[in-house]
């Protein structure tokens, strides 16, 4: 027989240390993907079954939590079991025994948020506790740390709303991708070789994305008094944006609500409600709409045309808008703000436009450019260049003209010249690169970008990106990459080492 070693003191399983490697990856693809000021952590807490023993922080050993707090988490928890409901009594496929352990979970799990709430409230991140699982004793709980200030950046739902079996449903796509997280944590550890199924098959983070981004979807489908298992808005509305017709991107907004709604008016309607999965109807019908007259849904038919009258209450929640952008591109909407955007069915978080502030920041990081009027001159380029309707990219170094005469036979070279907003309109309107200096002064345009692979690329962004990316992390140069998107969003990118 093989040799095992002894546990270690803090130790409980074999796959102990890999699980929370593995996990702490997952979570570092998955909520990267979503935004990179995210900085997710994880880190393993063990809590004794058994009252006289101390709680431990498992992994890792300066998880910068102390395990005293916790020590009576799960006494707590029982007292929570005892005075709350049991979880979907009504139900017949689960056992006595599946209900308690549930009931037990559900209490030592809010006695652990409840510690890390407390001891939060001076962070300035914010610690999520995981669903309990029982291992040698001790329930293991998967905590996952992210920094609030990004957090609270994004529009959320209310929370609070369940599924009929009592999960909770997600108010945000962020909620939705830490409960996928979670769910992944559970199947790893309820093996009877905990843990060692989430490195040996490992699920990527774009399956986690799309599978947050149904979950999300099934909250609308609920406030319109709908079977979320059922209804699998996320995917309509994929296969509907990614339809042309007669060879034309689908263009237009879809208003989701329940027929009758007070801030709806119906201009006119269809005799035959058109079903939402009858894709290629759905996206004839959205030729006819306009900037100001929608299709109206109850979110199973389209049912009119109309529009959004009157001042809506978004405490309501029961008026959802879903816009589709250009070719396979859609977001959806609640009272005027974007809680998620799907470009090629993939979901992310609704990105920022570009600030005057942080713009600023990035030329004095990147070039030590403080001069009023040259960041001044740069900030009318980078708007102009924003308002360009198929994106452009704008390439700013200290080495415009000696990078435009190296690309000079994948580019198109002009004579240098100061950008103006006129200028940059006509400079932008085709493909490639815009190259200029930090004085304004353009060098070539058409610029393919070169530029090794430095491993920092997003496969959930286009080519213009991960280009501008690639060059940026070659550049031996000061550079700044300003990356418009054909829906007018803007990124900034800047080398690593800024």
């Amino acid at each position: 027989m093989p040799l095992t070693l002894a546990p270690t003191p803090t130790q409980l399983w074999p796959h102990q240390l890999r699980y929370r490697r593995a996990a702490q990856a997952l979570a570092q693809d998955l909520f990267d993907a979503l935004d990179d000021d995210l900085k997710p952590f994880v880190l393993l807490l063990a809590l004794p079954s058994d009252p006289t023993l101390p709680a431990r922080c498992l992994e890792p050993t300066d998880c910068g939590l102390s395990p005293e707090p916790f020590s009576d988490a799960v006494a707590r928890g029982r007292v929570i079991q005892n005075t709350t409901p049991w979880p979907y009594p009504e139900r017949d496929d689960v056992t006595p025994a599946m209900i308690r352990r549930k009931h037990e979970g559900l209490g030592v799990r809010a006695a652990v948020q409840e510690t890390l709430d407390a001891l939060d409230e001076p962070a300035t991140h914010h610690h999520f506790a995981g669903w309990p699982i029982l291992i040698a004793g001790y329930f293991v709980v998967t905590v996952l740390r992210l920094q609030r200030k990004p957090m609270r950046a994004y529009p959320s739902l209310r929370p609070h709303r369940f599924y009929t079996d009592g999960r909770p449903l997600a108010p945000s796509l962020l909620v939705a991708a830490m409960y996928r997280f979670n769910e992944e944590s559970v199947k790893a550890l309820s093996e009877p070789e905990p843990g060692a199924s989430i490195f040996a098959r490992p699920r990527e983070s774009e399956e986690l994305l799309r599978a947050a981004g149904k979950t999300l979807l099934d909250t609308p489908a609920q406030a319109l008094g709908l079977d979320p298992a059922t209804t699998k808005l996320f995917a309509t509305c994929n296969t509907i944006s990614s339809l042309r017709y007669e060879g034309a991107e689908g263009v237009g907004k879809l208003l989701m609500a329940r027929r009758g709604h007070p801030n709806i008016e119906e201009i006119f309607a269809l005799t035959c409600p058109t079903e939402l999965t009858d894709y290629r109807a759905v996206r004839k019908l959205l030729e006819m709409t306009t900037p100001d007259v929608h299709l109206l849904a109850d979110g199973e038919n389209v049912y009119a045309l109309g529009r959004q009258i009157g001042h809506y209450d978004a405490i309501r929640e029961d008026l959802f808008v879903i816009s589709f952008i250009t070719h396979y591109s859609w977001e959806l909407q609640h009272a005027g703000h974007v809680l998620l955007r799907s470009h090629y069915g993939l979901p992310g978080l609704p990105r920022t436009r570009l600030s005057r502030s942080g713009f600023r920041r990035a030329l004095k990081n990147t070039f030590n450019l403080t001069d009023a009027h040259k960041v001044e001159r740069l900030w009318d380029v980078v708007l102009e260049a924003s308002r360009q309707k198929h994106g452009t990219l704008l390439v700013i170094t200290t080495e415009a003209l000696a990078e435009a005469d190296r690309l000079k036979l994948q580019c198109t070279l002009i004579e240098p010249v100061p950008l103006t907003p006129l200028i940059t309109r006509l400079v932008t309107s085709i493909d490639g690169a815009v190259l200029l200096d930090p004085e304004g002064y353009c060098y070539s345009i058409g610029v393919i970008l070169d530029g090794r692979a430095s491993g920092r690329g997003d496969s959930t962004r286009g080519a213009r990106y991960n280009s501008a990316l690639r060059y940026v992390e070659s550049s031996s140069y000061p550079c700044l990459a300003v990356v418009v998107s054909e829906d007018g969003l803007v990124d900034v990118i800047t080398s690593m080492q800024e």
